[in-house]
């Protein structure tokens, strides 16, 4: 019995420990007490630089600002930690990041569908739906799928998808080359224009002089 609880003592010490490490390496910086090197090289709260210093000492110095000792280049000898309020940092940091994210564009990706020579016609409804797709941003995939014997004449897809890259070359170019899966062969074409906006819903009344 002793064993068995000797054993469940080393394994939650074990868990602790690793779940010790896992929040250091979220936060990817050590922190006060978290620093275990005798000595750093120490940034002050208003960017001066102080030296080598203690850890100790570095300690104290950012406990008498009411602030925080942050390792910020643990590859450097000694270490590079900064005084600062990490909670603010971090904060600001998350900001950051978040406005990064919204700023990155998602750019839609639109499929047209034909069949092996398909009628100009009909081919015009398609095209004129990718130019829409094309100026306001978005990518274009062109898919041919063959039925029957229709796979054993690939030119008649590849001279469909050439006109159909023509007539939008103004607008686009093609980003992937005609391309044979199966019995399917697709094209895509990406917009070389800036995207247009959508109208919000009220901007687009407001443009018009609709009233409700």
């Amino acid at each position: 019995m002793w064993v068995r609880r000797s054993v469940l003592t080393e394994l939650f010490s074990i868990l602790n420990s690793q779940k010790e490490k896992l929040t250091i390496s979220t936060t990817s910086f050590r922190v006060n007490e978290q620093i275990r090197v005798p000595e750093v090289r120490v940034i002050g709260p208003n960017g001066e630089n102080v030296g080598v210093i203690t850890i100790d000492k570095a300690l104290r110095m950012a406990r008498e600002a009411e602030l925080d000792l942050v390792e910020v280049a643990p590859g450097a000898v000694p270490p590079v930690c900064r005084v600062m309020d990490f909670g603010k940092f971090l904060y600001e940091r998350t900001k950051k990041e978040r406005e990064a994210r919204k700023s990155q564009t998602k750019i839609e990706v639109k499929e047209i569908r034909l069949r092996p020579k398909t009628n100009e016609h009909h081919r015009g409804f398609k095209t004129r739906d990718a130019r829409r797709w094309l100026l306001e941003g978005m990518k274009v995939r062109v898919t041919i799928r063959f039925r029957g014997r229709e796979i054993t004449y690939p030119e008649l897809a590849l001279e469909d998808l050439k006109e159909v890259a023509e007539e939008l070359a103004d607008i686009s170019a093609v980003e992937q080359t005609p391309n044979m899966e199966g019995k399917v062969m697709t094209m895509v074409l990406a917009p070389t224009r800036p995207g247009k906006k959508k109208p919000v819903e009220g901007e687009a009344k407001a443009a018009t002089g609709s009233e409700e």
